[in-house]
């Protein structure tokens, strides 16, 4: 689901399992991730964890508040707190031990 402001604090002020993944259509890290996260997205086993798309190239804002500083992050949020982070991750088994967390 595309990453909005509002979105994203009605989310996490609700505690919500949410994932905000910081990606940029020129990032090979993040191409590889995108088949990934689309197949996780759909799997029943994460019906109950919304993934937030964000673009890092314009996502200033967002990138500035959660002190990211690399395209292809995920951040996980959980009872209205982060929970972990990775970046760079291409593996699918790591991803989803990512999204786990905030299962």
């Amino acid at each position: 689901m595309p990453y909005t402001k509002a979105r994203f604090d009605k989310q996490v002020a609700n505690g919500q399992a949410t994932v905000v993944y910081l990606h940029a259509t020129w990032c090979p890290t993040c191409k590889i991730q995108q088949p990934i996260v689309d197949r996780l997205s759909s799997d029943a086993e994460f019906k109950s964890l919304t993934v937030l798309e964000a673009d890092y190239d314009t996502e200033t804002a967002l990138k500035k508040s959660l002190r990211i500083t690399q395209q292809s992050t995920f951040v996980v949020f959980k009872g209205g707190h982060e929970v972990t982070r990775s970046t760079g991750e291409t593996s699918e088994a790591a991803i989803r031990k990512t999204f786990e967390t905030g299962l």
